[in-house]
């Protein structure tokens, strides 16, 4: 009966709103005698008394929505709240954070988007009825439904009116937003403004009472995304972002970027964290085998096979080995390391403690076994490794130096094949047919005092046969007879035998060492060449220097060397131009950008995009900006609007905003009007 009433009063009350012009004269109050007679008892002394209708229905409609959300009951609760938000606006403010955090808590994909639409909608009428924490809950709920850009729009309403999560609950948060590469983006784009309010609240000048806690778990969780989505350009701007804002690289940190540094090829830099990790405790060598990994990839990309060497023998030896007690703790202590190179002036230096370890993260940096594994408490070489080492020795014709690492690595046991590495490395030779350098190391391991065992003598020996090589046979049969090899052990039932057993090790798959240098000598035309690395880290640090016309001489001698720049060539240039603030030079960047992308030499990256499209947001080049987004979208990339947005809010607000298209002087100001009113129109701006 009594929701029948409510629903006979909404009815009533929405056609008497319609049809009685009393309700304009007496708002909120209705002369009832005239339609129903039983509520004349109402009225006192023969006079008409008011009664207020609006007053019955709201409370029983509050009623209904009080009694839905205590029993969870989010369907009626809902049906409710629309019912008296239509007659009298929005309810109590606990109430109505109540109902949006009950939506939340559905995990029905369908209520998750009622909420976060109501969200927006009373963001755009009145802000003031949202509470911090009721926001936050809904943007975690959306993200572990990974429904990222949501949850990223609930917190950029937030950071709209200066409000940022606690740093705990947005770690949570984007842990589930950086498991997809557009997740990451736009989470990255969200740190980077965290940070500048960051900046801001520490400038003593700020009036305003934002308050913005930083940690190092935040930045961790970004970066180790832009690992794995490969995202060099913007990793890096996240760790000069780290130096900034003085927040603390601990080992997940250091770990993490090393690989970025390495996908930058940014070689010196790592060498100024080498220093520092060589002198962690030996419980920390397993935690740091990425790091290793990382230093050996970039000395094979620079083909700087001795420094690669020098590395492997140090790795090891440098943990376990007695060094001075007082050297290691100062080394162990916080240190700043220099982003860029420690011989600039006032350049960006980041805070490193190789041995702080949260044991509370919910960080677990990806593991690649790729060059370094990590057995019996040491770090040791993969087959890979083993291989790249082959290549750069062999192709430099140094082979007695290749030797001569094999015996030291195994003299330490340092590698995964332990004591049968020299003869691992000459069976691969041999397989492919590289039998001079096989038996040129077969030569030096014999030379050293430790001659090969019999099956290694015979697997050459058996090459030798098959290739009708029969001078260099006899020269390995008098070989092994000055070794000590009896008659019996070198006759031709010998031989056959030994056939066999190579056989047999290559049906079981045991030639593993083979089968890796084949496929990196498969890979060799695929490479980057190494000069491209060195040009790019003499550009990298011009660019940081502010030398930008030293980093342009570098660029325009590799493009006449008809070396082809990568991504990270223009972005290190686009920083440079960003930092002096050289705008226009950037449209002229843009030029050889297109023209390498057009032949086929350079691949758009979205973040070379991205920093594309903010310079010439910031510089004003309007028809710039409508052309890189018209790339984006011929290449199917998202864009990230709000960014652009707040920048556009910051530099241009009221750029053309009352001018119009008939009022232009000249044809440059109506096509500039043009494209600035397009970006309008594209991020959103009346």
């Amino acid at each position: 009966m009594v929701l029948l009433f409510y629903r006979f009063i909404l009815f009533r009350d929405h056609l008497f709103r319609k049809t009685s012009p009393l309700h304009g004269v007496f708002p909120g109050y209705v002369y009832c005698e005239q339609f129903n007679p039983f509520l004349q008892n109402f009225s006192t002394s023969g006079n008409f008394e008011r009664l207020s209708w609006e007053r019955s229905t709201q409370e029983i409609l509050l009623k209904k929505f009080k009694f839905a959300l205590r029993n969870h009951q989010v369907h009626e609760a809902w049906e409710s709240f629309k019912d008296f938000r239509r007659l009298y606006g929005y309810p109590e403010v606990h109430l109505l954070n109540q109902l949006i955090v009950q939506l939340s808590y559905s995990s029905n994909l369908v209520w998750m988007r009622k909420a976060c639409d109501l969200v927006l909608q009373i963001g755009k009428e009145k802000y003031g009825l949202l509470q911090a924490d009721t926001l936050t809950k809904l943007a975690l709920s959306l993200a572990r439904l990974q429904m990222s850009s949501l949850a990223l729009v609930i917190l950029r309403l937030m950071f709209d009116k200066g409000c940022v999560p606690s740093m705990h609950l947005l770690s949570l948060i984007l842990c589930h937003t950086v498991k997809t590469e557009v997740g990451t983006h736009v989470a990255s784009n969200y740190l980077f403004q965290v940070c500048d309010l960051y900046n801001c609240s520490r400038n003593k000048n700020a009036h305003h009472g934002v308050s913005v806690k930083l940690d190092t778990l935040i930045f961790n969780l970004v970066l180790d995304a832009c690992v794995r989505f490969k995202l060099s350009s913007r990793g890096l701007r996240l760790i000069e972002l780290m130096s900034m804002t003085g927040i603390v690289a601990d080992a997940h940190s250091v770990v993490i970027i090393s690989q970025i540094l390495e996908m930058n090829g940014l070689r010196d830099e790592m060498k100024e964290l080498e220093v520092h990790i060589d002198a962690v405790s030996a419980a920390y060598v397993r935690h740091y085998r990425l790091f290793y990994n990382s230093l050996l990839s970039l000395h094979f990309k620079f083909n700087d096979v001795d420094a690669a060497a020098k590395l492997v023998l140090d790795m090891t030896s440098s943990h376990n080995c007695c060094v001075n007690k007082e050297y290691r703790e100062q080394l162990q202590k916080p240190s700043f390391i220099a982003i860029g190179s420690p011989n600039l002036r006032g350049g960006l230096k980041i805070r490193v403690e190789p041995e702080l370890l949260h044991k509370d993260s919910v960080l677990k940096v990806e593991s690649r076994e790729e060059l370094i594994f990590y057995r019996g408490r040491k770090l040791v070489l993969s087959n890979r490794a083993v291989a790249r080492f082959i290549c750069g020795y062999k192709e430099d014709g140094r082979i007695g130096e290749l030797s001569n690492l094999l015996l030291r690595i195994q003299e330490e046991q340092y590698s995964m094949a332990g004591s049968g590495l020299c003869s691992g490395v000459i069976g691969a030779c041999i397989q492919l047919g590289w039998l001079e350098c096989a038996h040129d190391i077969l030569d030096d391991v014999e030379a050293s005092g430790f001659p090969m065992g019999w099956d290694t003598y015979m697997l050459l020996m058996s090459a030798y046969q098959k290739r009708g090589m029969q001078r260099e046979a006899k020269a390995l049969l008098k070989q092994m007879e000055k070794v000590g090899y009896d008659d019996n052990m070198i006759s031709d039932d010998a031989v056959d035998r030994s056939k066999l057993r190579e056989e047999t090790s290559n049906s079981h798959g045991k030639a593993d060492l083979a089968t890796t240098l084949a496929q990196i000598l498969k890979d060799e035309d695929q490479r980057v060449f190494s000069l491209v690395y060195n040009f790019n880290s003499s550009i990298f640090f011009f660019c940081k220097a502010r030398m930008i016309e030293d980093a342009l001489k570098a660029y325009r001698r590799m493009v006449d060397m008809k070396i082809q720049p990568t991504t990270e060539t223009f972005s290190f240039l686009l920083c440079g131009y960003s930092s002096l603030g050289m705008y226009r030079e950037i449209t002229i960047l843009w030029g050889d950008i297109k023209r390498f992308m057009n032949s086929g030499i350079l691949v758009g990256h979205r973040d070379l995009y991205e920093l594309l499209l903010l310079n010439f947001l910031r510089g004003g080049y309007f028809e710039r900006v409508m052309e890189v987004i018209g790339h984006m979208r011929d290449n199917n990339m998202c864009t990230d609007k709000w960014i652009y947005r707040s920048v556009f809010l910051k530099l241009h607000k009221n750029l053309y905003r009352s001018l119009k298209a008939s009022n232009t002087r000249t044809e440059a100001q109506s096509k500039r009007l043009e494209h600035v009113q397009e970006f309008r129109k594209w991020v959103g701006i009346n």
